[in-house]
């Protein structure tokens, strides 16, 4: 499965969003509940999957930091104008050896 940044980042707004809205209702009503009941805290457990997502989010953001954008830029402008060329036999050669690589590991 590819993941891309944009279809992350939309992922990763919504979720923030989600947890924004509960926890200013968590704080609200913890302000309320904190002057009745002296101090107290709320706990907020994230699902798994929401863990999940902000572990995806903080890898994707390392990665993002080691892509080199001048090679992306050019590549996509090759690509844009039909220019860029691809082997497939030398495609085809390199993912077999990628696998049986990372089959004897």
């Amino acid at each position: 499965m590819k993941v891309s940044g944009d279809k992350l980042n939309s992922q990763m707004q919504g979720l923030t969003a989600t947890q924004g809205s509960r926890t200013g209702a968590t704080s609200a009503k913890a302000k309320g509940l904190s002057a009745e009941a002296g101090s107290r805290s709320e706990k907020v457990n994230l699902s798994e999957r929401a863990q999940t997502m902000q572990r995806a989010k903080e890898l994707a953001s390392q990665q993002m930091e080691q892509v080199d954008m001048e090679k992306v830029a050019r590549l996509q402008k090759l690509i844009d104008e039909g220019n860029y060329k691809t082997d497939a036999a030398t495609i085809a050669d390199r993912l077999v050896n990628e696998h049986l690589m990372a089959s004897e590991s």
